[in-house]
């Protein structure tokens, strides 16, 4: 168990859902929380919302400069967790390249923006807390998800990498894989959604995570294992299976 009392945690794409609960549940726990997204209208509601100290600074994760001007502007962090994320079902056959590459851009690329940003200085003192928002999706190539899978995938990677190095380091970095959310993103699909959990399940499940020293966590449990099993099945059998006719 973490002692999250007057640590500072940069929480990016905190203004609603999964991300603002998750620094409800920070800001009850103790921590001082900033909270980053583009609106700075919807972050100062979700400022309004915490128990404890906590501020908003708007920024655009597709933009390196406003990215580094909320880092020079927030100071030394304890920690920070990247839950930024944009989402359209898209399908190769329908490929909307404005929309694919939002995709890639926020998901994957904003990510290392931010790490970027805040992990020299985490390096050079010897601590930090890394938390990277990978999904369930990013374990194996979808149908209809050109852009969200792989830019999940993608941030997956980059966790993996941090974490190759960064071991031993006293920094701390951990990825997240969560299944379906009930957010405006999800709205957008037209199909069922198993084991559809709400932002503060989740949040709790991310929560729990930090406070662990394990490296990944991927939830829903039960949904989990088909998307870790489907890894070790052949092409021929996996594409059959979840490939659209």
């Amino acid at each position: 168990m973490r002692d999250w009392t007057g640590k500072r945690y940069w929480l990016v794409g905190a203004s609603e859902g999964l991300g603002l609960a998750l620094a409800q549940m920070l800001s009850r726990a103790g921590a001082e929380v900033i909270l980053s997204a583009r609106s700075q209208d919807r972050l100062d509601a979700a400022v309004a919302t915490l128990a404890g100290k906590g501020s908003a600074f708007a920024c655009d994760v597709s933009d390196r400069a406003s990215v580094q001007s909320a880092a020079d502007h927030i100071g030394a962090v304890d920690g920070v967790v990247y839950l930024a994320g944009v989402y359209w079902p898209t399908k190769a056959q329908e490929w909307k390249a404005e929309e694919v590459e939002a995709m890639c851009d926020v998901n994957f690329t904003g990510c290392a923006r931010v790490i970027g940003a805040v992990l020299p200085a985490m390096v050079a003192r010897g601590s930090g807390h890394v938390v990277i928002t990978g999904s369930l999706s990013g374990f194996r190539g979808l149908p209809g998800s050109i852009g969200y899978t792989a830019s999940k995938a993608g941030v997956m990677s980059l966790a993996e990498c941090l974490y190759a190095d960064l071991r031993d380091s006293g920094i701390d970095v951990q990825v997240a894989n969560p299944g379906f959310i009930r957010t405006r993103l999800t709205d957008k699909n037209d199909f069922s959604m198993p084991f559809l959990m709400e932002p503060e399940q989740a949040a709790r499940e991310m929560f729990e995570h930090m406070n662990s020293d394990a490296f990944k966590k991927s939830f829903p449990l039960m949904f989990s294992w088909l998307f870790r099993l489907s890894q070790f099945l052949p092409d021929w059998a996996y594409y059959r299976i979840f490939a659209r006719k």
